[in-house]
């Protein structure tokens, strides 16, 4: 069985990635953005998981959880789940936080990052991209940015299986109760990346809409684009991925 880190896994998405791999047997991590949210985790608590808090628009809270993450059992596998769809937090939680966690946290060999069908109207333009939050960010470009880190990990750490998941619109809190995807799909293909044994699930640097690989936005797997956002990424947070 696996030690498994979910942010993001107070509701939604989170939360069934969490409950799946709890019901499986997997030792769990959970994320809630603060104490009050974190109350309402107690079921998974008392079901085996432990828990981390910090809000991840914050970047020393990053750091923080990073820290307490590094001082506890190894990892095996993150879920970076946590996202936000609009306001001034979509940069820093969508993208900073997956990125700073990605380069402080060296041991686990899966990763699984949360994408989404809209990064396929993302932009490449980095240059003048608002990375702490004074101004709303775009959800898209936040999108495109992290599935394009999922790949860079997966080509610069060989013996990571790095991958990012487009779990559809689904009915979240997020997504709305009238979305038309399914809900169970999206977040089995989470917990399947971050666990399972199919030989499918064993490949890195893939893009993955309901356990289905998929082409992704023609600049994610270019190697030119994926160093220069490492680059500014790296220059911003102080902090680089080897």
């Amino acid at each position: 069985m696996s030690r498994i880190l979910v942010t993001g896994s107070s509701d939604g998405l989170g939360r069934a990635a969490a409950d799946a791999l709890l019901s499986d047997g997997h030792e769990v991590v959970v994320h809630a953005r603060n104490r009050g949210r974190a109350v309402g985790m107690q079921d998974l608590v008392d079901r085996g998981a432990s828990i981390v808090v910090g809000d991840f628009g914050d970047r020393d809270a990053v750091r923080r959880i990073a820290a307490e993450l590094r001082e506890a059992e190894p990892l095996d596998a993150v879920i970076h789940n946590a996202g936000v769809w609009s306001g001034p937090a979509v940069m820093p939680v969508n993208v900073i936080a997956p990125y700073l966690l990605t380069a402080l946290l060296k041991g686990p060999r899966r990763l699984v990052y949360l994408s989404s069908g809209s990064h396929y109207q993302g932009r490449t333009a980095l240059d003048g991209t608002d990375w702490r939050g004074d101004v709303p960010g775009s959800y898209a470009d936040s999108k495109l940015f992290v599935t394009t880190l999922a790949a860079a990990v997966a080509r610069l750490r060989p013996g990571v299986l790095s991958n990012a998941v487009d779990p559809g619109w689904v009915p979240t809190r997020m997504g709305g109760p009238g979305a038309p995807d399914d809900l169970e799909l999206g977040h089995r293909t989470q917990a399947w990346l971050a666990s399972g044994d199919d030989p499918r699930a064993l490949t890195s640097g893939g893009y993955w809409y309901h356990q289905q690989r998929q082409e992704p936005h023609i600049a994610v797997h270019d190697e030119d684009f994926q160093n220069r956002l490492l680059h500014t990424l790296g220059e911003e947070t102080g902090t680089a991925i080897s």
